[in-house]
């Protein structure tokens, strides 16, 4: 006899004012120090979202080093620096230097997925990552470039590829997680996004042809063109604000709609039209605080995701996480790289 799933959502405690006092010190620290403390801010920064974030009545947690982050990052800086340097003395050599970035980048950001997931636990059980080097260059690099040269007609078949990479090697405990979305669904999303942008972009255009139409004779040609920038510029954010969260909203819930870890499924009912409320009141509260809002923004929009969330549990979650142990205890676990390479999507 089967038990019917029990619905558990995820919630989110953290408040901005916690937050802020966080993100001040971080901010500050990590200018001082010429950016050295960025390393220590990412760790205070994912234990507060990591510690904050409940199912079941238990909350995750976050076990990355500073030690292991900067050494990611003082890699990468390395890496970028060399390729910047070089391009400005020995272009030839720096152009040498980013095909060997773009080269090893599918290979970092296997990294990148083990570190983090190793570090993520949830009841002191730890999340893992399995994914092959191979198929990451297939995923990362091959359907990217195929997406390049297609004018991106393929990106929706490579994000769809990228996620499933993601999602079928990510494992909790010894479960498997699984992804069943079709490309097609991905493609359909793209799709209405564009039209979405399409029909914004010739509304406002065209409302912007007939306004300056009628201003060109009365506006000096240098007052004119500075309008009309600005004018573009307007139009990109607010055709951003309008399509953007009807595109993630589709995309988070088309992704978790078909993840399942073992037999329990994941579910997420975000709504275009609430993503866009949180992102455009962000945008006008970080902009008229000159920036200050932005840990109160995070936070929104954290706990607007977040708790659009649920895992439909097919069993006991106790008994769950007590089974998992005991494999853990049997064949043991593998351990992550010693650095982070602090690249993920």
């Amino acid at each position: 006899m089967n038990m019917r799933p029990q619905e558990q959502r995820f919630s989110f405690t953290g408040t901005g004012a916690e937050y802020f006092r966080i993100w001040i010190v971080n901010f500050f620290l990590t200018i001082l120090t010429l950016g050295i403390y960025s390393a220590w801010a990412k760790v205070r920064r994912m234990q507060y979202f990591y510690r904050n974030t409940h199912l079941a009545d238990s909350s995750f947690d976050y076990h990355g080093t500073a030690i292991a982050i900067l050494k990611g990052r003082l890699i990468g800086f390395a890496l970028f620096a060399a390729y910047y340097g070089m391009l400005k003395i020995m272009p030839l050599v720096g152009l040498g230097i980013g095909l060997l970035i773009v080269l090893i980048m599918p290979y970092m950001l296997v990294l990148s997925f083990r570190f983090r997931l190793y570090n993520t636990s949830y009841r002191g059980l730890r999340f893992g990552f399995v994914g092959s080097i191979k198929s990451a260059y297939v995923v990362f690099l091959a359907l990217p470039l195929a997406a390049l040269f297609t004018l991106y007609l393929m990106a929706p078949l490579a994000h769809h590829q990228i996620k499933a990479y993601q999602h079928k090697n990510s494992r909790f405990g010894q479960s498997a997680f699984s992804f069943t979305a079709q490309e097609g669904s991905f493609f359909k999303i793209y799709f209405f996004a564009f039209l979405q942008f399409l029909l914004v972009t010739s509304l406002f255009s065209a409302g912007g042809y007939f306004l300056f139409k009628g201003m060109a004779g009365s506006m000096p040609q240098k007052n004119l063109i500075l309008a009309i920038i600005l004018a573009v510029y307007a139009l990109m954010i607010i055709s951003s604000l309008l399509v953007i969260p009807y595109f993630i909203a589709r995309i988070q819930n088309l992704i978790w709609n078909k993840t399942q870890l073992g037999e329990s499924h994941f579910s997420s009912s975000m709504t275009a039209r609430g993503l866009a409320w949180v992102l455009f009141s962000n945008f006008i509260f970080v902009i008229l605080t000159l920036g200050l809002f932005k840990p109160f923004a995070d936070i929104r929009l954290a706990r607007y995701r977040l708790e659009h969330m649920a895992l439909l549990l097919a069993g006991d979650m106790g008994e769950f996480i007590a089974s998992e142990q005991q494999k853990i205890g049997a064949a043991g676990m593998e351990t992550a790289e010693v650095f982070d390479i602090d690249i993920g999507f």
